[in-house]
């Protein structure tokens, strides 16, 4: 896979997985309906190859990377999902299957310094190491504090996003507002509107960023 076009704003490298103000979700009711799966979620005017993924419904986005003002504090949810599928860079959009030894580095905020822990969920995409040490030094959030590590391998553990309720259709969140997490084989995958794919990590070794840079 070539590297993506990459977009700049005020000197920002803009990542891959950021969204534009120019990529407004187009309209779809959220209703409910009966498919192969069981009853759960969809639209009114749903298109099963590109509004379901792992059974789960998604939000609607458009895509057209560059149109408008990038949101640097959201995230793309087809390019997220995506990034996760073929292990994307976050940032250049670059696959990560470019290491000798075929592992991926995975990248994210620690204020406290706790390490990427074996089998742990996220939704935050892998990144190549070029990325990764501009974004530590770019990326205000990291600057409090970050972890990283080379992951063998990431698998599919399920989606994160709304979570409808099946009797009223009242789409809820968790704590604070965030997505919540739903697995795969839950029977709750029906009736959640999926933003983001979420990952488990496995054969995670932590490293540090500046010796592995100077590798």
């Amino acid at each position: 896979m070539t590297r993506p076009r990459q977009f700049y704003w005020k000197g920002v490298h803009v990542p891959y997985i950021a969204p534009w103000t120019g990529e407004q979700k187009p309209p779809g009711k959220v209703v409910l309906r009966k498919g192969r799966g069981g009853q759960g979620i969809g639209y009114d005017d749903e298109l099963s190859h590109v509004d379901r993924r792992y059974d789960a419904l998604w939000i609607r986005r458009a895509a057209v990377r560059g149109l408008g003002e990038p949101d640097l504090a959201a995230v793309h949810p087809y390019r997220q999902r995506q990034a996760m599928s073929h292990m994307l860079c976050q940032v250049c959009g670059a696959s990560t299957y470019n290491r000798p030894d075929e592992r991926h580095l995975f990248l994210m905020r620690s204020a406290d310094g706790r390490p990427i822990g074996e089998g742990e969920e996220t939704t935050t995409p892998p990144v190549c190491e070029p990325c990764a040490v501009e974004s530590v030094g770019a990326c205000p959030h990291l600057r409090k504090g970050y972890t990283a590590a080379l992951v063998d391998y990431a698998q599919i553990w399920g989606v994160a996003g709304l979570v409808y309720d099946p009797d009223t259709l009242t789409p809820l969140s968790g704590p604070e507002g965030r997505p919540i997490s739903v697995a795969l084989e839950s029977p709750l995958i029906r009736w959640t509107l999926a933003t983001a794919a979420v990952v488990t990590l496995h054969g995670v070794t932590t490293v540090d960023l500046k010796d592995l840079a100077a590798q």
